[in-house]
């Protein structure tokens, strides 16, 4: 066998089923197996290789067991006389193995080879030759000196900035994201260093392969897509924390113990900077807009309660105690903010409607609060009700100022203007999946994959047009069909119109997503078609909070529900679990036996099978219902199960 392909993959399901598309095109000509070893990711990843992919060798890790060791799982069991360790996220064009495997032949002296990297957008990644990091280069990269002054001989060693981008060249690492390797190499260095959990192991590889004798070539001649550049997490604090501790293992394995601690020194420098950058980062980010949502909305509230007491209840003087100034207003300030960080409300891109929901049941519950508290602590609904008003205006009317001025993004979706390249009927399906995602472009139009022009109501020219066609209609989004173009057109379309305004897509042949485009990490580079998945974030928020609201509402019927509930101190104990955050009201009926791996979500009282009203045992059926509330959470169908379940909220 000439090549084994191995693949780790972690919770990317739909960017690992568009590289295993990629590669089954790449291999055509070629001897090879694929192995794939998932670390226990929850997005359905096993399930789909095990039913789309079956000729894959998979292998099933119960956790995470980082990078370097899975990837030795499977050079372990390869076969193939070379190696190419692969990312799950990338897209190899049709001569991305050919044409490195042909140089390898040629070349005995090539220990491993890597090819050149672009982002979904045709971006260079430096990441795709490198230098030893020794703590100069390492630093120079750590504190930033390297792109300030890029490119520079001196502060870019570590991405090897002299070096041309589109020439072969002997470089000293290459990156794990595509690195093909001759399996005997491996047999004589050993494989990954299991101690490097996340980065550093294809650093520390490169560089026993070099001691070794061989060399680690760099050949641009064939090109993949690499959605997860290095560029898109550097200012994560948790990625300069790991990337430092990677370099430290190094430093200890290959450099003297001087230089080591040169480097731990430069490093902690390098970190501490990074730290607090990436700190001020996250604050400006995560509590600008509340802050100014609390001053806005409170001082709003306290005007209305001033107005409220010297033209209505107290025209003739008195005033409202100094406790309901003090402490009142700010408590039903912070009910109706966090039901709004709950609910999504702080989720991009701001809605209105998400501001009218969050107030709307932060009212209620203020109001339901309200009724329980005694004479002295009741001072106005009307103030709430009108504060509730004051909140939807204010916080929409801040978020509208905000997007005029560019901070932020506000109302619908900016208006897209979208090209779909592909023939009619992949074109329809595609548009399809758009508008059921919610996505109402302001222009969207097909070309013809092909230089062949059609020209009618929807096609407006062929791929050979596409640079005349972006600009002429002002396109800011591409999506490729590629059931009707080949992943080698899509790269190289890309990497002509290259430019930090135009978003690139590729949507897999019988796949409900479509995928972009220079990141992993952003929702917004991802369309998934009638998917809204329990473990989003927004979905447990929202989940928790109808737990909460169900549970007030449950206090209060106490009365009456000691008639209606069987197991009433089992009630009464279920209503402290959910108040707790121990249990949540509904969940998954539980399977022992069940092979389907779901969403974590909290023990329910109820299960999804407590809203059919004749139920039999079935296990089939069982699994249908949890993994269709599982895939398509809604608050109304926790609703209807504890309508139809209420005398069962006493389960113990």
């Amino acid at each position: 066998m000439k090549l084994s392909i191995v693949i780790v993959n972690y919770n990317v399901k739909h960017f690992l089923k568009q590289c295993l598309n990629s590669v089954l095109l790449a291999a055509k000509t070629i001897s090879y197996e694929i192995i794939c070893i998932d670390n226990h990711s929850v997005d359905g990843s096993a399930e789909m290789i095990t039913r789309d992919f079956p000729q894959i060798k998979l292998i099933k890790n119960d956790t995470n067991l980082g990078f370097g060791k899975a990837c030795n799982q499977g050079i372990k069991i390869a076969e193939g006389e070379y190696i190419l360790i692969l990312n799950p996220d990338t897209v190899l064009e049709n001569d991305s193995l050919t044409k490195p495997l042909l140089f390898m032949d040629a070349h005995p002296e090539a220990g491993s080879l890597g090819v050149k990297m672009i982002d979904g957008n045709g971006k260079f990644l430096p990441e795709s030759k490198r230098g030893l990091p020794t703590p100069a280069a390492a630093f120079y990269k750590m504190s930033g000196l390297s792109k300030l002054f890029f490119p520079s001989r001196i502060f870019g060693k570590y991405y090897l900035d002299q070096l041309n981008k589109d020439e072969i060249q002997s470089v000293h690492v290459l990156t794990g994201a595509y690195m093909l390797i001759r399996k005997s190499v491996l047999e004589k260095t050993g494989y990954f260093d299991e101690q490097f959990f996340m980065y550093g192991e294809d650093v520390d590889l490169s560089h026993r392969i070099i001691q070794a004798g061989y060399k680690n070539y760099y050949f641009p001649k064939a090109r993949i897509i690499h959605y997860k550049g290095e560029s898109t997490k550097k200012e994560s604090i948790e990625y300069v924390y790991s990337f430092y501790k990677a370099m430290l293992i190094f430093s200890k394995k290959h450099f003297s113990k001087n230089s080591t601690k040169v480097l731990s020194i430069l490093i902690k420098i390098a970190i501490v900077s990074g730290a607090v950058f990436a700190l001020l980062k996250r604050i400006l980010n995560g509590f600008f807009l509340p802050v100014i949502d609390f001053v806005i909305l409170g001082s709003g509230v306290f005007l209305i309660t001033q107005i409220w007491e010297t033209q209505i209840i107290y025209p003739e003087g008195g005033s409202y105690p100094l406790r309901f100034y003090q402490l009142i207003i700010p408590i039903y300030t912070l009910i109706w903010l966090t039901v709004l960080y709950y609910t999504g409300g702080y989720d991009k891109p701001f809605k209105p409607k998400k501001i009218i929901w969050a107030i709307g049941i932060g009212t209620i519950s203020i109001i339901l609060g309200y009724s329980l508290l005694s004479e002295s602590w009741r001072f106005s609904r009307s103030i709430i009700l009108l504060g509730a008003i004051w909140g939807i205006i204010s916080l929409n009317g801040i978020r509208w100022i905000l997007g005029r001025l560019g901070l932020i993004q506000y109302g619908p979706e900016m208006s897209k203007r979208i090209i779909i390249i592909g023939k009619k009927d992949e074109a329809v399906r595609i548009t399809n999946i758009l508008l059921q995602s919610g996505i109402k472009p302001e222009f969207y139009g097909y070309v013809a994959p092909d230089d062949k022009p059609i020209i009618n109501n929807k096609f407006i020219g062929a791929i050979t047009q596409i640079e005349e066609l972006v600009k002429n209609f002002n396109i800011d989004e591409l999506i490729f069909c590629s059931k009707d173009i080949g992943y080698q057109q899509i790269i190289d379309v890309i990497t002509a119109l290259q430019s930090k305004y135009l978003i690139c897509k590729i949507a897999p042949e019988n796949s409900f997503s479509i995928i972009g485009s220079k990141s992993i990490s952003s929702t917004e580079d991802l369309y998934i078609q009638e998917i809204n998945i329990i473990s989003n974030q927004s979905n447990i928020r929202v989940k928790r909070i109808f737990d909460l609201l169900l549970t007030f509402i449950l206090i209060l019927s106490i009365p009456f529900s000691l008639f209606i509930i069987p197991s009433f101190f089992y009630f009464i104990q279920n209503i402290f679990w959910v108040l707790i955050n121990k249990k949540s009201w509904v969940g998954y009926h539980p399977q022992d036996d069940s092979n389907q791996k779901l969403p974590e979500i909290k023990r329910g009282v109820l299960y999804t099978t407590d809203g059919i009203k004749e139920f039999k045992d079935n296990q089939k059926e069982i699994t249908a219902l949890n993994i269709n509330y599982a895939q398509n959470y809604h608050f109304m169908k926790d609703l209807h199960i504890v309508y139809q379940g209420f005398k069962k909220l006493g389960r113990q």
